[in-house]
């Protein structure tokens, strides 16, 4: 066990060591902002190209155009009680 604690106590030793030598003024992101940088791109690349995908499915209508139909075939099968 004091081997633990002596070994223990010569990490954060060399660790606090280190921390001086870090720039206080000067902050990086580092790998790990990197990789959370590149795996967020990839997902608004992936999302992206899905919603292209989607939206290229779309059929898009006017609005005049889908009511003139709407009301076309309105008329079409009311004649159509009226008649019989």
């Amino acid at each position: 066990m004091p081997d633990m604690s002596a070994s223990a106590s010569l990490a954060m030793t060399q660790l606090a060591a280190l921390a001086k030598e870090v720039d206080e003024d000067k902050v990086t992101p580092g790998v790990l902002g990197f990789i959370v940088f590149a795996v967020m791109a990839l997902a608004v690349w992936g999302l992206m190209k899905s919603m292209s995908k989607h939206m290229g499915k779309v059929d898009f209508k006017e609005a005049s155009e889908a009511s003139e139909a709407s009301e076309e075939g309105a008329a079409a099968s009311g004649k159509g009680k009226t008649a019989s």
